[in-house]
């Protein structure tokens, strides 16, 4: 025994090859080169990947059989199957169909034995069982003797030498006998790899060869050298009793499948687990390798039993495939799998040792709000330099470099969460309700053992708890919030006094504080703003709000810049603090006092253009006794009807279009909050958009701009029509005089006028009458100003398709698009148009 372990393996391989030919050692030599080369090379397909020729070949050989109807179906069915995207690999189906369809009972065609298998030493043979190629090649290979007359066997084994593998409590022992490696030469020499599958016989020598000696693992004179190991499918061998070295083998086989089931439960409970990382993820592919080879292996027992069962062998008496042999053949992926299995039950010992500091710090942080992080190796980190006001916002952050990998996102952040809200609620609403009063408390994790069953379910009981303190924290917080400090009712109060909701309010307001603002900037006070506010609020419904809001509700100035009146910096404002402004933040309220000063300008013009209406309306009918005046008149009534129009759409816009929606969104997302970052990110999304939608964003500047000009616009309509009706006014009031002087005289029996009297008269009205044109001119002027500007905004208006609709409500009759070509559609988006309304 001794001196045929000294032997290395090629020696072995070439006594394997002679006593399987039946030849010298001088006439095996082709062979022997063969054996090497097929041991210690992997093979890859020597065929061409021609999808055409495959197919033509199927086709050849149905025309050879006579069944041209298959031929032409075969072919009408694989030019639709190219039609379709279904199977990627189209040559590799038609590959295994053209192998399929060759009779696998030709003799022709068939390796009878070890001896042909050699001798023929043709790899292109399809029906050759496929070789183990995928074998890692870094595990050394050994070709180990069973017995002292294992010199005559013709079994090639593969195992593991010098390998050191954890223990893992199978069903079986390990079977002593195997766990003997060979010396050092023989490792050294077996790095060539071997291919397991090439020493399994495929079938019986054909009719009149004469069949090379079967392989044993024993001794051949032992009569339990075989053993029956598969009955055949019609049921012979049925009930048949195992001797008890049999059933010690069977035991020794069955841990393969119980390694294999352990492996593949891990594998299958985290390949689709994402938040097991890509090293994980990895982990289980490379384990999902391994027993594809073991597949392998499986499959090339299953096949030489199928052939021998095809062949009518006895299975129970001349089979090739004994249980000893299958021990021997299977030895090598034991150890493999052996080795896999103790690497799992490794990495989940390691994976308890390691989370359970990490959850020990998860605990005191969501249950208490206590971060006690040393040396920095919690994934919540804390800035003790931020002041209590900015708590929410920057004291707390996520280290996502540090976030593990079996947390997920989604995770990391409630868990922040639910320790900010604790610590919120303490610093900020100081709110000292236990936590325990908040949420239930949950044990902490006493051994590695808890970390390891909590963390090995994710998405189960780890997930439960998150999800528990998460819910329980946010919705007290939320409540301390809406209860305490009245966050939805301040909400309210910025849309009804910041937003011009209230409108009763904000018109009275108007009105008194009219006499105030229209003086210079410089000339106001706030105080007596401030009690203008005051008589405002206690007028109007604005009376019935609670006092904790109208406190805050206060005036503020702008900065004054030359020549502005008090309609330029007057500004409503509303003081917050405390946990509210969390909310409330100091950028959310500069773009509350921004969007505020673009809607007090809005309706200080509808303000205006009512006033420019109503005396309109109170001069017509005093002026009918100065026909002069019908011409410029009617030019005012015409320009007042445009700026009205343009008004009152951009009020309807602003109103219901942008902050009635965006308020409804709002109060919807803030109805439907899970937590406090919820609400104020609804908060932030509804200015963001008030402010795009109002123009006041970096993108519509140019928008607001022709706006801004439009306004002005009005105000200098208002200037020039008071102006006229000033002058007019006068010039009739002087003519009632002259009237007046002339019939008192008249009633005295005096002469009504004299003639100079007369004179200065008709010269003081000739010079009135001059300045008609210039008023008519000036009139004209900035009528043409003001519908240029209007159709500059309605061009800008059209490179926005959110705003495309306002400028055709804006030019619903399309007044300005007959006097501007550039607001006309071109030929070929009308085109498109009325395309796709068809």
């Amino acid at each position: 025994m001794a001196a045929l372990d000294q032997k290395s393996p090629n020696v072995l391989l070439q006594n394997l090859c002679c006593k399987i030919t039946g030849k010298s050692e001088a006439d095996v030599a082709h062979q022997f080169q063969y054996a090497v080369r097929v041991i210690g090379s992997n093979y890859a397909p020597t065929i061409e990947r021609d999808e055409f020729l495959v197919s033509e070949k199927i086709k050849k050989e149905l025309l050879k059989q006579r069944r041209e109807a298959d031929a032409a179906l075969f072919s009408e069915l694989h030019r639709k199957l190219q039609t379709q995207g279904v199977l990627k690999h189209r040559w590799s189906i038609l590959y295994l169909l053209l192998s399929l369809c060759e009779d696998p009972r030709k003799p022709s065609n068939r390796v009878c034995s070890y001896g042909a298998l050699l001798a023929q030493a043709l790899p292109r043979d399809v029906h050759s069982t496929p070789f183990y190629y995928a074998r890692p090649q870094s595990l050394p290979l050994s070709y180990p003797e069973r017995s002292a007359t294992a010199h005559n066997s013709s079994i090639a084994t593969s195992g593991i030498s010098s390998m050191g593998v954890f223990s893992i409590n199978g069903p079986g022992p390990t079977p002593p006998s195997l766990l003997t490696g060979p010396g050092p030469q023989a490792v050294g020499e077996s790095m060539r790899g071997s291919r397991l599958a090439w020493t399994l016989p495929i079938s019986s020598s054909p009719s009149g060869a004469t069949a090379a000696p079967r392989p044993t693992c024993g001794p051949s004179s032992s009569p339990a050298s075989k053993l029956p190991q598969r009955q055949r499918r019609d049921g012979d061998g049925s009930g048949e009793c195992l001797h008890q070295q049999s059933l010690d083998t069977s035991s020794r086989l069955a841990e393969l499948g119980w390694l294999h089931n352990k492996i593949r439960k891990y594998t299958d409970s985290h390949s689709l687990d994402r938040a097991f990382g890509l090293v994980g993820q990895s982990f289980c592919a490379a384990l999902h390798q391994e027993l594809k080879e073991y597949y392998r292996l499986l499959s090339v027992l299953h096949a030489q039993l199928q052939v021998e069962d095809d062949q009518g062998v006895n299975m129970s008496v001349d089979s090739s495939l004994t249980l000893r042999r299958l021990l021997v053949w299977t030895y090598d992926p034991k150890v493999r799998l052996k080795t896999l299995a103790a690497l799992i039950a490794l990495i989940q010992h390691i994976l308890g040792l390691v989370s359970h500091p990490i959850l020990n710090f998860l605990y005191r942080w969501i249950y208490d709000g206590e971060l006690e992080d040393t040396y920095h190796e919690f994934f919540v980190a804390s800035d003790p330099t931020v002041k209590t006001d900015r708590l929410w916002h920057d004291k707390y952050s996520l280290r996502k470099s540090m976030i593990p990998s079996f947390i997920t996102m989604d995770q990391a952040r409630k868990v922040l969460l639910i320790g900010k809200s604790i610590n919120f609620l303490h610093q900020v609403c100081h709110d000292r309700t236990p936590p325990g009063k908040i949420m239930p408390a949950s044990k902490s994790t006493d051994s590695p053992k808890d970390a390891t069953e909590l963390f090995t379910d994710l998405e189960g009981a780890f997930q439960s708890k998150i999800d528990a303190a998460y819910f329980e924290t946010s919705k007290y917080l939320l409540d301390v919030l809406n209860k305490n400090y009245q966050l939805l009712e301040h909400l309210q109060a910025m849309r009804r006094y910041l937003l011009l909701g209230q409108g009763d309010f904000i018109r009275h307001l108007m009105d008194l504080l009219k006499p105030e603002l229209v003086r210079a900037a410089t000339t106001l006070y706030q105080h007596n703003l401030t009690g203008i506010l005051e008589t405002a609020v206690r007028a109007t419904n604005a009376q019935f709000d609670s006092p904790e809001i109208l406190k805050r509700l206060d005036v503020r100035l702008l900065e004054v810049s030359p020549g502005d009146t008090g309609w330029d910096v007057f500004s409503l404002d509303y003081h917050v603090e405390g946990p509210i402004a969390t909310v409330f933040t100091r950028e959310c309220m500069s773009h509350y006092l921004r969007v505020f000063n673009f809607l007090w300008r809005a309706k200080r013009m509808e303000y205006i253009l009512t006033d420019i209406w109503k005396g309109q309306m109170c001069n017509a009918k005093l002026l009918k006794s100065m026909p002069e005046l019908s011409g410029v008149l009617h030019q005012c009534h015409v320009l007042a009807s445009e700026m009205v129009h343009f008004i009152h759409q951009m009020q309807y816009y602003i109103t219901f279009e942008v902050l009635e929606c965006s308020w409804d969104e709002l109060w919807n997302k803030v109805q439907q909050a899970q937590d406090l970052d919820h609400i104020i990110a609804a908060h932030d999304v509804f200015l963001d958009s008030i402010i795009s939608r109002c123009l006041l964003d970096v993108n519509n500047r140019s928008l607001l701009n022709q706006l801004r000009a439009v306004f002005d616009q009005i105000i200098e309509f208002q200037n020039a029509q008071d102006t006229l009706y000033r002058s007019a006014l006068e010039e009739l009031q002087l003519r009632i005089q002259f009237e007046d002087k002339k019939r008192q005289r008249e009633e005295m029996g005096e002469w009504g006028v004299t003639a100079e009297q007369e004179a200065e008269e008709n010269r003081r009205v000739q010079e009135f009458k001059d300045t008609i044109p210039k008023m008519c001119s000036q009139l004209r002027l900035l009528t043409h100003f003001y519908q240029g500007i209007v159709q500059e905004f309605l061009r800008l208006l059209m490179t926005d398709e959110s705003l495309q609709f306002l400028s055709f409500r804006l030019d619903f009759n399309e007044h300005y698009k007959a006097r501007d070509p550039r607001l006309r559609p071109s030929l070929g988006a009308t085109r498109g148009r009325r395309s796709s309304n068809i």
